[in-house]
């Protein structure tokens, strides 16, 4: 009975880790596993030999613009969506330069163009059972045969109307595809979906505004601090009816705990950009949701930046770390936010155990960890009519969208992010469905330093950096980390860069035909080898000016990030090309 019962708990076991860690050749979800971490446990690419990576195979999408995307590798094949009109590729990765497999293209509304916030980017696809599923920039999620690239299902999720769009990876948690609207700058309401992978049909909706009963909060909802509890607060905190049109998007990273039984993702900014015309904590934007994904009620929430000032969204990725903090074991997530501060959070709980900033900041003096409240700088606070100077981070944040990495073999997380700060204008803004709703302008430059980018290394034990490198420009691409203990990530005027995860020592580098925005993977390839993926193409919010050809003596062109980048188009072009790497066949 025994030998029994330990075999049965040996498949639990292996049924969990299985779940968590997939096979270290293949990459099925955006951040590889559920937990975020970005990380591969292949290891033939070493410090010793990183620098004799070459260019194994490319593939050029023949979409010019932003390409956030990273590409997934499953069953001997590649797949990667790109920017609108979102077409989905599979390369075959069994034959000689991965040919075209096939290509399926969703025919999206071309007139969604018109909503997209910061280019029309699309983060990635998500693979799983033999099905991969993306979400189209015209509020559609589909599911289509991996094998043959037929049409399983599609579902019509948002109005373009009403200024949403979708533009994130979604993740799929037992059997259900999870996805989330974009659009907080055209006065949307957030909400996140769960869709069965089946059919396609919405099993359950949770929105970031409104009555408890839309935000799917019941008896079971215990937010550690007592700020975020109390009924209906997702209107209660609003002037009456703006949380109609309050923001709240879910556009970024979502991650699961298979053991608590727990889905993490942010909020994104409350809307519109003037803060003045919404008094109050506006809940539940600008922070974190724990939920339940087979009925999607919240279990616990916790406010990043209440009544966010400043554009700081919630929407980083929270990655979900087992580590000693103060001498205990605890289960935490790591989330780098964008007002400047690093925090480690209890995952069961939402109590906030650390939260040091990782950039210079001049909006806030801290976190009270007693009451979980940001300690807002009321001197940087925009007034209306009055040019506020010097609010750090501006509104792209600390870090924006790009993703970080966790080695559980050096502890560390590596975070690509910005060094920017911005001078500030409110005024009204009116609400006109399907434009834009901000009231804000900005002019965004580059913070202490000069140099406008960073890729710092962070220990979230000793709640402080391990090492950091400069860039030129904002490091607007997602990181990789890799057993062979390097670390990769890509700059905006072209560079691929591998460094040494332990020390931050660039080993190698490689420039592209354009810069890069997307996220680096690896997999192992048919004939054992290990490769290095990633999209090359400038674009998003920090490279419209080149994915959009702006005119940057418009100073406020692409929300203000036109002025923080007048040199890029000197410096790159745009582009649409994904870039294989590999070492010589017999390299040791």
């Amino acid at each position: 009975m025994i030998r029994l019962l330990w075999g049965v708990a040996v498949a639990l076991l292996a049924s969990v880790c299985h779940a968590q860690t997939p096979d270290d050749g293949t990459w099925t979800m955006a951040a590889r596993n559920f937990e975020g971490h970005r990380f591969s446990g292949l290891d033939q690419v070493t410090p010793g030999n990183v620098a004799q990576l070459k260019v194994a195979f490319t593939f050029d999408t023949g979409v010019p613009k932003g390409q956030e995307s990273i590409t997934l590798v499953a069953d001997n094949t590649m797949f990667i969506v790109g920017p609108f009109p979102n077409v989905l590729f599979a390369l075959d990765l069994t034959k000689p330069g991965a040919p075209l497999k096939w290509k399926f293209d969703p025919k999206p509304d071309a007139s969604s163009q018109g909503v997209a916030c910061c280019d029309l980017v699309n983060r990635g696809a998500a693979y799983a059972d033999g099905r991969v599923f993306f979400n189209t920039l015209d509020n559609q999620t589909l599911a289509v045969d991996a094998k043959t690239g037929a049409e399983l299902w599609r579902a019509k999720l948002g109005d373009i109307k009403l200024g949403e769009s979708m533009t994130m990876a979604p993740l799929v948690v037992k059997n259900k595809v999870l996805v989330g609207n974009s659009g907080g700058e055209f006065g949307v309401r957030g909400w996140l979906a769960a869709l069965d992978a089946a059919t396609g049909k919405v099993l359950w909706r949770a929105y970031s505004t409104g009555p408890d009963k839309d935000v799917l909060i019941g008896p079971n909802f215990k937010p550690y601090y007592a700020s975020d509890r109390g009924a209906d607060l997702g209107v209660k905190t609003w002037p009456p009816d703006a949380w109609k049109i309050g923001g709240g998007t879910v556009w970024g990273w979502l991650t699961y705990d298979p053991v608590l039984d727990l889905l993490y993702y942010g909020t994104a900014n409350p809307g519109p950009w003037n803060p003045e015309q919404r008094p109050g904590d506006n809940k539940w934007t600008s922070g974190i949701f724990a939920r339940k994904p087979d009925t999607g009620e919240a279990v616990w929430f916790y406010q990043f930046s209440p009544h966010d000032l400043h554009d700081y969204d919630g929407v980083n990725e929270n990655v979900l770390v087992d580590t000693p903090i103060a001498g205990a074991n605890r289960k935490v997530l790591l989330h780098p936010d964008r007002n400047g501060y690093m925090y480690v959070i209890d995952r069961a709980t939402g109590q906030v155990l650390s939260a040091n900033p990782f950039v210079h900041v001049t909006t806030s003096s801290g976190v009270d960890l007693s009451t979980g409240a940001l300690r807002y700088n009321p001197q940087k606070d925009p007034r209306a009519g009055e040019t506020v100077r010097s609010i750090c981070p501006a509104s792209p944040g600390a870090k924006d969208w790009q993703p970080s990495a966790w080695s559980p073999r050096t502890k560390l997380l590596y975070v690509p992010h910005q060094n920017l700060c911005q001078d500030t204008v409110t005024g009204t803004a009116s609400y006109i469905a399907g434009t834009p709703y901000v009231g804000l302008e900005q002019k965004i430059y580059a913070g202490p330093g000069g140099h406008r980018g960073l890729f710092t290394a962070w220990d979230p034990v000793a709640g402080k950096k391990a090492w950091q490198v400069e860039e030129h420009f904002p490091v607007w691409s997602g990181a990789l980390a890799t057993a062979g203990d390097l670390v990769f990530y890509g700059t905006m005027d072209g560079w691929f860069k591998a460094l040494d995860a332990r020390s931050g020592k660039l080993l190698w580098r490689f420039k592209t035909d354009s810069g890069i925005i997307g996220q680096p993977m690896s997999y192992r390839g048919p004939d054992g080898r290990q490769y290095i993926a990633v999209m090359a193409g400038v674009g998003g919010w920090a490279g419209a000016v080149v994915s959009g050809s702006m005119d940057t003596r418009d100073a406020t062109g692409a929300s203000g990030f036109a002025n923080a980048m007048r040199d890029l188009q000197a410096a790159t072009k745009a582009g649409s090309k994904l870039y294989v790497f590999a070492l010589p066949e017999g390299t040791r």
